[in-house]
């Protein structure tokens, strides 16, 4: 069976746009493909962490997981630190990465900005450690957001770069899974600017903690324009704000926007968000139930967590110790 790998990063509160764009396409997959789901704890080193907030959001994403639908009986769930091999395979390939491909990575532009010659090596180095993360299971598909599918691109050059150097066909190259027609969550503020967790304004986004009477609040304040909703989906290429919500309502529905449009076309905002706050309270509030019930007990979720690991560790230490052989390290 073919293998994926994906992760996120624990920080700050997961939120709609995470599960539109993620969670729930890895719930689906879980039984396509042999699933292997990260929380990517390492990478939230590249920017300035509290210990215990780390620990604790590293956590509640496990328990978000869980939550959403990923079964820990059938696929491996674990934090990126607990299996050394991933910083390990990280040096290996950072020694195949010719810097010209890392100096084209648009992300490490846009977080280090102006002060770039103060950003950290690991803001740097991120996307190597991202490619270890992937070619260490050897997975063959990584579903990914739009942000992150460079750096995907460059996992597979590394690995070809690898597989040519040494003659040994050792990586699959593995392939981007863009699923889902929301996978751009935007703002509920502006519809302009991508649905985030750094937002300082809470009522940017609907986090998968949030109760039944906040996500009704959120909804019901979300910006949208004053005209009523188009017949046709051509009609919302203007209108972000009503096209993020059309967006959002038709996801959660599992429908396409047109078809959303074929039901309340015409109808004001002022109604349309009524239909939109049943939909989301019933697919959204039983999964911050979940997720509260979980992190009652993190003795548990430990458990899932170490149980994860080990299976992990299993996978990832046979496939560090053939890759030492090729590449002719000595090994115990």
């Amino acid at each position: 069976m073919n293998r994926i790998f994906s992760g996120m990063q624990p920080t700050r509160q997961l939120h709609l746009g995470n599960y539109l764009g993620a969670l729930r396409n890895w719930v689906a997959l879980q039984d396509q493909f042999e699933s292997i789901f990260c929380i990517v704890d390492l990478h939230a080193l590249t920017l300035p962490q509290d210990p215990a907030v780390l620990l604790s959001n590293t956590r509640e994403v496990t328990a978000a997981y869980i939550a959403a639908g990923i079964d820990p009986d059938r696929c491996i769930i674990f934090n990126q630190a607990a299996v050394a091999a991933h910083s390990e395979l990280a040096w290996i390939l950072s020694c195949h990465t010719p810097m010209g491909w890392l100096n084209r990575m648009t992300q490490f532009k846009e977080k280090a900005g102006k002060h770039r010659e103060n950003a950290a090596l690991g803001l740097y180095a991120y996307p190597v450690l991202m490619a270890a993360d992937i070619l260490v299971y050897k997975a063959t598909h990584v579903p990914v957001g739009e942000d992150q599918k460079q750096h995907l691109e460059l996992a597979r050059d590394i690995a070809g770069a690898f597989n040519r150097h040494y003659g040994n066909d050792f990586f699959p190259l593995p392939e981007p899974q863009i699923l889902g027609e929301a996978t751009r969550v935007m703002s509920l503020r502006d519809g302009s600017k991508k649905m985030s967790k750094s937002d300082e304004s809470d009522y940017s986004r609907i986090n998968l903690t949030d109760d039944a009477d906040t996500i009704a609040l959120k909804v019901r304040k979300a910006k949208t324009d004053p005209e009523p909703l188009p017949e046709a989906v051509e009609e919302l290429e203007k209108r972000p704000e009503a096209d993020n919500l059309v967006t959002i309502y038709s996801a959660l529905a599992g429908t396409s926007r047109q078809d959303t449009l074929g039901q309340f076309a015409g109808q004001q905002f002022s109604a349309f968000k009524g239909n939109l706050v049943d939909l989301a309270v019933a697919k959204l509030a039983p999964i911050s139930t979940e997720m509260n019930r979980l992190m009652s007990d993190v003795g548990e979720i430990d458990r899932i967590l170490r149980h994860g690991a080990d299976k992990a560790s299993a996978i990832a230490s046979a496939n560090l110790s053939d890759i030492k052989d090729i590449i002719g390290l000595l090994r115990p």
